[in-house]
């Protein structure tokens, strides 16, 4: 399995900083079952009906995760974790894009888990994987159709850059109907126990691979 590491200028500041990660060989990726779509329209109408009498910051893994950027540094009021995004547009009765089954499933374990969460093509990747905070003048080309400055952001980065965050991810590292084999990055809370982080690599591999074929594997990274 890939190497991945979490750099000081993110455990300094959260101890208990950690990420989930599955790395899945021999998927198919194509449009999602009707099965999946299904799941995801009615939870999607769940929450939007839960969201009516409930604040945002009701939900733990939003609270917690604006926690995590004011911790960083990063401003929660203007870069929203990707998963709270999701939230919002529910709320505002704004449906969610369907794209294929890799990220349609990414976005129903995003709102299940409510975690920030990415999916990457590991053929785009090189090396070994850190998570730290961007450096001066880092920015890609994000999949929101537009260059991000991630410099003082939370980002993932290879031997080639930075090329995902919990915010926004980049264009270098969809995944797409092509894609074989991919890097499955799950944001945990930091309050949540390793154990418990296994457990929910395991349930999500299982149904990631349910729809996909193939194989995973997974675990959980935190500083050492």
């Amino acid at each position: 399995m890939i190497n991945l590491f979490i750099d000081e200028s993110i455990s300094s500041k959260i101890p208990t900083f950690k990420i989930g990660a599955i790395h899945y060989n021999n998927i198919v990726i194509s449009d999602s079952p009707q099965m999946l779509k299904g799941r995801l329209q009615f939870f999607q109408e769940t929450l939007k009906v839960e969201l009516e009498t409930k604040e945002l910051s009701d939900f733990k893994g939003i609270a917690e995760w604006r926690q995590v950027f004011k911790s960083l540094n990063m401003n929660a009021s203007r870069y929203r974790p990707s998963h709270e995004a999701l939230y919002r547009r529910i709320k505002k009765g704004q449906p969610l894009p369907l794209v294929h089954s890799a990220v349609d499933l990414n976005t129903f374990f995003s709102l299940e888990y409510v975690i920030p969460l990415g999916i990457y093509d590991l053929a785009s990747i090189e090396g070994d994987v850190t998570f730290r905070l961007g450096l001066e003048n880092e920015a890609y080309d994000g999949v929101n159709g537009r260059e991000n400055d991630m410099s003082g952001k939370l980002v993932s980065a290879d031997q080639l850059g930075t090329f995902g965050s919990p915010i926004v991810d980049s264009m270098r590292s969809i995944v797409t109907e092509d894609t074989t084999s991919a890097l499955h990055l799950f944001y945990m809370r930091p309050s949540m126990e390793i154990d418990e982080a296994s457990k929910l690599l395991q349930a999500a591999g299982t149904m990631f691979t349910q729809v996909h074929g193939g194989d995973f594997q997974h675990k959980v990274v935190n500083f050492q």
